[in-house]
Order: C-alpha cells, then structure tokens, then sequence
C-alpha cells in the first residue's frame, strides 16, 4: 500500500500546486473609480449576536459610501438575548457617518419556511430589499471602511452577476485561535485558486454580493432548502451553472471582511461539522473529487500509523508541511498574516488530519448544534 499512498500524495502535490498558480493568477484589484453607481442592500441575519453586533454596527458607521445607494436589512432569526435591544440603543448612540439613520438600517423577523433559518432569512431580506445588488455578510462580523467603494467600483469594471469577496479571521496568539487560521486560510487560499484556474468551486456568504434579479431568475434557495447550511454554495453553483464568466472573485484588501474564530474546540467541531455537512449535495463532481483527495490524502496517515517504517510516516508528514506552505504563503500575505512555522504550523499539521477525519465521522452519521439549535445532515 505505500506505493498507493504515495501516489495519492503526488495527487495531493500537484493539486496544491496548481492553486497556487491559480491563486498567483488573480491579480489584486486596485482600481476605485471616482463616481459610485451600484446600489446595494446588505443582508445580515443574526441569532443571538449580542457580544459581536456593536463591532458590526460600529464598521457600519464608518463605511464610506452615498447613503442614498445603501441600505441594511438586520434579519432577526428568534433571538433570545438582548441582540435587539443592542442594535436599537446603537443606532440612537452610535455617531452614523454619511446620515444613515434608522431609515437606512431596517431590523426585520425571519419568516421561516424551510428547514434552514439563514436561507430563509436571506430570502425574506431580498423579498422587501428595495436595491438591485444584495450583499451578505454576517453578525460577527467587521466590515472595511472601503469595502461597498472597492465592490463597486469591481461591478462597474466588469459588469459581474456575482462577486465573491475575501473574509479573514482577527486572532490570538494561542493553539486554538491559529488552528483555526491555518484552516479557514487553506479555504480562502483554495478559493482564490480555483477562480485562477477557471474552476472557481467556493465561496463565503460572510462577503458575497448577487443581482437580486438573477437570484429570483434562479429561484433563489429552491432545491436545498432541506440544507441547514449552504446559504453561499449552492446559490454560488446556480450562479456558476446559469453563467460561470458572469461570477468573479474580488481579490481587494479593501474589500476583506473580518470574522472571529469560535472559543472552544467544541465550537469549533460543530461548527466544521455544519460546513462539512453539505459537501455530499455538492452539484459538481470535480468538486466532490477534490474533496476525496483531500480527505483520502489525510485517511492515509491512519494507515502509515499502523505500518513499521516510521521513516514513512515522518517524510509524508514533512512532504505534507512542505507541500501546503506553497499555498499558505501567498494566502497569507494577502490577508497580513505572519505564518509562526516552530510555533503553531507543526502543531496544527500534526493534528489536522485526525481533526478532519473526526469531522467527516460526525457529519455523516452525528446531528450538529447551530445557533442553539440541533440539526442533522
């Protein structure tokens, strides 16, 4: 079986490789035009963000755009803490620059029709939006002041149907704030990769931006409503379907969105294991096959385990390490991370493979808890 291993790895190899060609291929958008033409309503559903919506309201305040182009729609999907309360005392407290007022920050219910909350949020925001161009991002999150000037600017150049945009994580200097950094920058990374290659297979509803138009064309979230998860991907796959020049990525600093990384491993485990839970009813197969790769490539660590050359066992984890800095690298710089090899990066490559597989285990045959709430595949 090492032979079988070790081409898998040279799969795994060329896979890395050509994402960050692919990744190196984006070229960085830095064009902002001086008149701004798009009109954008911003969707944010939220559930029990009381701890992360002042820092969301407190970027609102501070965007740089014409206020009679924008408006945000605060989505309320059952709260029950005070997340309500917080976001009325902000806006009577909150300095707003450009004069957005309660007339431009609307605070809606979630009218819940399917067995997702978020999707059904987005969609009753879209129903009453009044601007053509929807934005998602969400409650814990903190938005560039540039942000809808970089987005703008990237719709008049190059008359897209959907943008995705960068998101990134602000952490702490510990082992479980940067395993969660090197994980979601081997996701961005990945993601600016496959728009590279002319294979773009993911996104992040955290910054993404559609026509509301081609939304009702394509029947919105019809089809995988029985999701929990997958606001972003499966709309991104219609989108990709209906027209795949039309959807581009917005490789922009001004334009990254920052999230925080959850507080416990717990968190963590249910949270991967909500992403990890629609990869099945992903539409295209070459995106299912990556995803085999990736997961057979960290299944066959399992199996050296178990094998009496340690040798093996060393050189694929060191050739593994080797191989994903090509890609971490770039993605890092781009988002001003500092990669801490001694410190973080060994650690999280030793526990990464049995991290992902443990995922896998529980998406397949476990229920996950979202938002205080409990779902199954």
């Amino acid at each position: 079986m090492i032979w079988a291993i070790s081409i898998i790895f040279i799969l795994y190899t060329i896979l890395i490789i050509v994402l960050t060609t692919g990744f190196n291929k984006v070229e960085e958008f830095t064009d902002i035009l001086k008149t701004k033409t798009t009109s954008f309503s911003v969707v944010i559903p939220f559930r029990n963000e009381a701890e992360n919506l002042p820092y969301l309201l407190k970027s609102i305040s501070e965007l740089d755009y014409p206020n009679e182009l924008i408006e945000f729609i605060l989505v309320d999907d059952d709260s029950t803490d005070d997340s309500i309360e917080i976001i009325k005392k902000a806006l009577d407290t909150i300095t707003l620059k450009n004069e957005i007022t309660r007339t431009k920050i609307r605070i809606i219910k979630n009218k819940r029709t399917s067995n997702s909350p978020k999707k059904d949020a987005i969609t009753t925001a879209i129903s009453i939006a009044k601007h053509n161009w929807i934005v998602t991002t969400d409650a814990d999150c903190i938005l560039p002041k540039n942000w809808l000037i970089s987005l703008d600017s990237f719709i008049q150049k190059n008359n897209p149907k959907m943008v995705v945009a960068p998101v990134n994580y602000k952490t702490e200097n510990n082992f479980l704030k940067q395993f969660q950094l090197f994980d979601f920058m081997s996701m961005q990374g990945t993601t600016i990769g496959g728009f590279g290659i002319n294979f773009p297979f993911l996104c992040n509803g955290a910054n993404l931006a559609y026509k509301k138009e081609d939304f009702i064309k394509l029947n919105g979230f019809d089809g995988n409503n029985n999701m929990a998860s997958g606001d972003d991907v499966f709309l991104f796959e219609k989108f990709i379907e209906a027209d795949k020049n039309s959807v581009l990525y917005l490789k922009s600093k001004d334009a990254i969105v920052t999230t925080f990384p959850v507080n416990s491993w717990r968190d963590l485990i249910n949270q991967r294991t909500r992403w990890a839970a629609k990869t099945s009813n992903f539409n295209s197969l070459n995106t299912k096959l990556i995803g085999l790769l990736v997961l057979v490539t960290n299944a066959s660590f399992f199996y050296a385990f178990s094998l009496d050359s340690k040798l093996f066992l060393f050189t694929l984890l060191v050739v593994k390490m080797i191989v994903d800095l090509f890609l971490f690298k770039p993605t890092f710089q781009f988002f001003n991370h500092e990669i801490k090899i001694l410190k973080w990066y060994i650690l999280v490559s030793l526990l990464y493979p049995f991290f992902s597989l443990y995922v896998i285990f529980k998406s397949v045959f476990f229920r996950y808890k979202w938002k205080g709430r409990s779902f199954k595949k």
